[in-house]
């Protein structure tokens, strides 16, 4: 499992994520907050599975053909 994802996408998808995490607790209160769950998780570990699907990628050293 390969990076694919550069610093500004990692800082932007664990920004979002934390953004959304946010609605479960203060805000609305609703569950649809958990989706932030996502973006943080790939921001965290720098793989997408998506982008691995579409064959793109953020990573300046990724190796991607």
């Amino acid at each position: 499992m390969k990076k694919n994802e550069g610093t500004v996408d990692r800082v932007l998808r664990v920004a979002v994520g934390l953004g959304l995490l946010s609605l479960v607790f203060v805000g609305p209160q609703t569950m649809w907050g958990l989706v932030g769950l996502v973006p943080l998780a790939t921001g965290a570990v720098g793989f997408c599975p998506l982008y691995k699907v579409f064959g793109f990628a953020t990573c300046p050293i990724s190796g991607r053909k």
